[in-house]
């Protein structure tokens, strides 16, 4: 009985963060904790949650999102106001991309969700998106030194940033998604936009690594049997998507223990990251599974401790 209080006393000092991703795909919760006296690197995981929502299905084919879509966000958005009272959360952002920002109705969404729900929703692009992600210091789950693009590709918009030196050079992003084709609606233009400026990136970078970021892409890690430390080769993604691409979506749901919304997306995610290793030369994807959530949380943190 004593050890139950201490350990419960040691829960309720925990100093929690949460970051909520409202993707075009799914929409996350991530909740990660530190103690007291711990530093912005010692953080943990504490509670995740993820529901494939899909509002790109909506924005991307009739471009608003519906109002069945809004209203299941907005009980969305109540249970994790729940949870994060639960968890003693002390600061949370909540961050909207390509499904929001590319809908018609997306400003009203947000507006029409804060206040009912009491959640501030920011509509961020996709600058703003590797901006994140490279805050959390990524580049630090890496022992290597050199020149890499960071790759994230989401189910509406892909973000490429150039990392050199350990610093965030430049970023970019394109209307290039996994729901985007999916539903066929992936622009031609886009795409070659994407193919130039990567031809460009080639031609001043010889050597260059992608750091690989996004359910799909640990996913597919994972499924390449990768050691966590290890990267997953261009050749055997390739194999990897070749072998997913064989079977049915049905049959990738029992074959590989995939959610029904991970494995229809998977295959045009591995499409994506190989025609950007191919354009760029890039024989290894780095895959360290840090996302946007994480990047919110490492921010939010770091600000909380400058500040006590």
């Amino acid at each position: 009985m004593i050890i139950f209080a201490y350990r419960m006393r040691n829960f309720m000092d925990r100093l929690n963060f949460a970051a909520i991703d409202i993707g075009s795909n799914a929409v996350r919760l991530l909740i990660k904790g530190i103690y007291p006296g711990e530093s912005v690197s010692d953080l943990s995981k504490v509670f995740i949650v993820r529901v494939p929502l899909r509002l790109g299905q909506d924005t991307f084919t009739k471009g608003r999102i519906s109002t069945e879509k809004t209203e299941k966000l907005l009980r969305l958005m109540h249970a994790f106001s729940q949870l994060m009272q639960v968890y003693n959360v002390l600061s949370y952002r909540a961050c909207a991309t390509s499904a929001m920002r590319d809908s018609s109705n997306g400003a009203d969404i947000v507006r029409y969700i804060s206040e009912r729900s009491g959640i501030n929703i920011e509509i961020i692009n996709g600058l703003e998106e590797a901006r994140i992600v490279y805050d959390s210091h990524i580049v630090d789950e890496l022992e290597q030194e050199g020149d890499f693009i960071y790759v994230d590709v989401g189910g509406g918009s892909t973000e490429i940033s150039i990392i050199s030196d350990r610093s965030l050079l430049q970023s970019q992003s394109y209307n290039i998604g996994t729901v985007r084709i999916l539903n066929k609606k992936l622009s031609r233009s886009e795409l070659f936009r994407m193919y130039r400026d990567l031809k460009r990136l080639k031609e001043t970078y010889r050597h260059i690594s992608i750091i690989g970021s996004g359910g799909n892409i640990n996913k597919l890690h994972h499924l390449a049997g990768v050691s966590a430390r290890e990267p997953l080769t261009v050749e055997r993604l390739l194999t990897l998507r070749n072998e997913l691409n064989s079977y049915s979506i049905v049959e990738r749901i029992d074959r590989f223990a995939l959610k029904p919304d991970r494995a229809d997306v998977i295959v045009p995610a591995a499409d994506i990251y190989l025609q950007i290793a191919t354009h760029i030369g890039a024989r290894e994807i780095w895959v360290p599974t840090i996302g946007i959530v994480d990047g919110i949380i490492y921010s939010l943190c770091s600000d909380y401790l400058k500040e006590n």
